[in-house]
């Protein structure tokens, strides 16, 4: 073959290329814009686990976490994360499991947007890992530990929690933060912590 009609030849191939290869980049531009077009609040969130009656464990008590369960807040996996992981469980003994006390607390400030069959109404119970036992510990006994140098799952800010004031206090005098309990993290404060409070699913 001739050098003039090799070069013609390359210059073919690279311009059906070009072009291929712009196809589905215009593609992802326009689906980007259709997404940011929406509107709506749908959200896909994993179901909670059912009650396993032959566990035999009690309906209401906390349940180790499934490997293979996700976060309905940010779609993690808790079980990866057990000195942070949090769950909530159900008048019904099923159970969501969320990967911090953080978005516990967004789960908790919003249940009808992260839980398919739930509202607020049909919660038994939550809890909260301790950080330095691994026990869980009902959320509304729990402390929590606001400003330390801890991150969280998602490596940033978090709110560790402990079963004991002693337990949070000496916490954060070793890792800075200051000691809140349940009723005094509010609303606000999620917010200002959370990545997922407008989080689409």
């Amino acid at each position: 073959m001739r050098p003039a009609a090799k070069a013609v030849s390359l210059a073919g191939v690279v311009l059906v290329i070009a072009i291929a290869a712009r196809l589905p980049l215009s593609q992802d531009r326009q689906t980007a814009r259709d997404v940011d077009r929406i509107t709506n609040a749908l959200c896909i969130v994993a179901p909670a686990t059912p009650y396993d009656p032959s566990s035999g464990r009690a309906m209401l008590a906390p349940k180790s976490i499934p490997a293979d369960a996700r976060c309905p807040v940010c779609g993690m996996y808790p079980a990866r994360f057990p000195r942070w992981a949090a769950q909530i469980v159900f008048k019904d003994g099923a159970s969501h499991y969320v990967d911090s006390p953080v978005d516990l607390f967004v789960f908790l400030q919003n249940t009808d947007r992260n839980a398919r069959r739930y509202a607020l109404k049909d919660i038994a119970l939550s809890y909260v890992t301790d950080f330095e036992t691994g026990q869980w510990v009902e959320s509304h006994h729990a402390f929590f530990v606001l400003g330390s140098t801890a991150l969280g799952p998602m490596r940033v800010a978090d709110l560790p929690a402990f079963s004991s004031r002693k337990r949070a206090e000496t916490f954060a005098r070793s890792r800075g933060g200051k000691v809140l309990t349940f009723t005094q993290v509010s609303p606000e404060l999620i917010q200002s912590l959370s990545h997922n409070v407008r989080h689409r699913h």
